[in-house]
């Protein structure tokens, strides 16, 4: 068979099944065109989810008839001259309008600013139809009708115009995300016109127009430089969290990227705070030299290539870990309205309370602070006098010592960021008043942090207390997973778990940690036993020393249904008040819930 050369329309279209894969790659780069153009205003409108129509009117700097017959022309660009080391525009190769041409009805109409007319091009399928003088306005207007008519192949691969219309959605977000000073507006038949004005410098009042007034509220600025590469943007609290990754917006250089290694930071930044199947919400933007970055290893340019990617990953890591500690331990505002929508469905005008009130202790009082009864669920009763001898540890009696601050009977809670305790809901549930609220801990998830973060602080310091058991917990396992423990037994050393082999099928503990007290023992070697043997390497557990504390304290922590008495659950807000990290348990759950006082009105109707 003989070898000949592509027509320049076969070309343009294999180039175009590269580039513009959908209705949305369209749209994306001629919002781009646009924005490199110096527009201030944008707007999309669509129809049959931009297979039918996708028009982007712009106010931007325009072309004049020479240009616009060269802009249809596949490599023919005003961005860049002959290397591809300082790109500083979203667009650069030349091949968005010539690979739309090729695959549909594209038409474009232009003016540059100060010009007595403007200029029109037609082209369909690849070949001009018609090119003329126009009357325009200042700035330019694409128009794609009939997107792969030329490629009827690939119209089956899309998917619904509804899905097809919210990826364009997705688009327009975040270019608005990356330039607040620019106003944009999606419009169209089949869609409600959504507009974005613009917000000059606030790129934070952006954000919250595009995800929400809750983000605005839930945020954590970010301001770090590693090396001349700076990393800035807001994270979202951990417990401000969404069912996907869709919430997540990184820009390199002003360019939104989908980039694969800094998704992994992002996540690597939340590890251990962020439920599983979980996402966080975080907006970054990296700006760097343009030479340290490839940005032309995809054709839809949406991955990116650092030079060096571990400075990028730690300084990602880094500045996002270090503002979840500086502000991270809050409950996410989302949280007051969320147990607010709980309590509408049973909400009926004609309620009233059930015939059976409760009991309470005889000296009752409303102006007294709540306590736990033994003969029900809650109980007014006098406060403690002593301090916190909390949770049959001696670490954690230590600990208490140190906070002997708990509230007196007639002490307001104000100087308390989570209040003063006034009831154990359940023997889970800590309810607290604060000065202006309420406060809901989950007992046994704030404890797990606790007992967490006091293992992670020794892992850094020396080998960690333990206590010698007076007759050895003997574990019957498989003989593999007993070689896989004592391969780490001295690493489990460190943390204050001593084993030894008890013949070839059984592992003898002679020490557990101290600060876990009474614990079980055999059910924390099994767990562990099936851990490592996901790790399977000789090193993974110096890697995952951190994990392991996490399930030590999984096993060492208050259970849900012990009775606390007052003094240990106003020692356990304190400590929470002063441990980094205490919003979350181990595995990313929240640990309190804040219900404002304006909430309460409002759940009342007397707001």
């Amino acid at each position: 068979m003989a070898i000949r050369q592509l027509s320049e329309t076969l070309i343009n279209q294999i180039a175009a099944g590269e580039v513009i894969e959908r209705p949305a790659s369209a749209a994306k780069e001629l919002i781009e065109n646009a924005l490199d153009a110096g527009a201030t205003r944008i707007e999309i409108a669509t129809a049959g989810g931009g297979k039918a129509l996708l028009r982007v009117s712009d106010n931007g700097s325009g072309m004049d008839a020479a240009d616009i017959e060269l802009a249809v022309r596949r490599h023919f660009t005003s961005k860049i001259s002959e290397t591809l080391d300082d790109i500083r525009t979203l667009g650069f190769r030349g091949e968005a309008l010539p690979s739309i041409g090729s695959v549909a009805r594209l038409s474009i109409a232009s003016r540059k600013a100060g010009s007595a007319e403007g200029a029109e091009i037609a082209v369909a399928g690849g070949r001009v139809v018609h090119q003329r003088p126009a009357a325009a306005n200042p700035g330019t207007i694409v128009e794609v009708r009939d997107l792969f008519f030329a490629t009827p192949a690939r119209l089956k691969f899309l998917k619904t115009e509804k899905a097809e219309a919210a990826a364009i959605t997705e688009v327009v977000k975040r270019m608005a995300i990356a330039f607040p000073r620019v106003r944009f507006v999606l419009s169209g038949s089949d869609r409600t016109t959504l507009e974005f004005p613009a917000t000059g410098d606030d790129h934070l009042a952006r954000m919250a127009q595009v995800l929400g007034r809750e983000f605005k509220e839930n945020a954590i600025e970010l301001d770090a430089e590693r090396e001349e590469v700076t990393l800035t943007g807001f994270a979202g609290v951990p417990t401000f969290n969404r069912g996907n990754s869709a919430h997540q917006y990184a820009f390199v250089n002003g360019r939104p990227v989908q980039d694969k290694q800094i998704l992994s930071a992002i996540r690597g930044a939340y590890a251990e705070t962020i439920p599983a199947g979980r996402f966080p919400v975080a907006v970054l933007a990296l700006t760097l030299d343009p030479a340290l970055v490839d940005v032309n290893v995809h054709p839809a340019k949406s991955d990116v290539r650092f030079r060096d990617p571990g400075l990028v990953r730690g300084l990602i890591v880094g500045a996002v870990r270090e503002a979840l500690a500086r502000g991270g331990d809050r409950a996410a505002t989302t949280g007051a309205s969320d147990m607010l929508r709980s309590f509408r469905p049973g909400f009926q005008p004609g309620w009233r309370p059930s015939p059976a009130p409760p009991t309470w202790t005889a000296e009752a009082s409303p102006s007294r602070p709540y306590s736990v009864d033994p003969g029900g669920d809650v109980a007014f009763a006098e406060p403690p006098q002593a301090a916190f001898e909390a949770f049959s540890t001696p670490t954690a009696r230590a600990d208490a010592n140190a906070t002997r601050e708990a509230p007196r009977p007639d002490e307001p809670p104000t100087r308390f960021p989570l209040g003063a305790a006034r009831a154990q809901l359940h023997e889970n549930y800590i309810v607290a008043q604060t000065e202006d609220g309420l406060v809901i801990v989950d007992q046994h998830a704030a404890h797990e942090r606790l007992v967490f973060e006091a293992m992670r602080k020794a892992l850094h310091a020396k080998r960690m207390p333990s206590q010698v058991l007076l007759i050895p917990e003997i574990v019957d396992l498989p003989e593999e997973d007993c070689d896989r423990l004592m391969a780490h037994a001295e690493g489990l050393g460190n943390l204050g778990l001593a084993i030894e082999r008890f013949g070839p099928g059984a592992i003898a503990v002679r020490e557990t940690p101290a600060m876990l007290g009474e614990m079980d023992a055999p059910g924390l070697i099994r767990q562990l036993a099936d851990e490592i043997a996901e790790w399977d390497t000789a090193a993974g557990l110096a890697a995952k020393l951190e994990y392991v504390a996490a399930t030590m304290a999984c096993h060492g922590s208050v259970r849900s249904g012990r009775r606390l008495r007052p003094e240990e659950m106003n020692a356990l807000l304190r400590q929470m008040e002063a441990t980094p990290g205490s919003g979350q348990c181990n595995h990313g759950r929240p640990t309190y819930i804040e219900l404002k006082l304006s909430d309460i009105e409002r759940l009342f109707g007397r707001s």
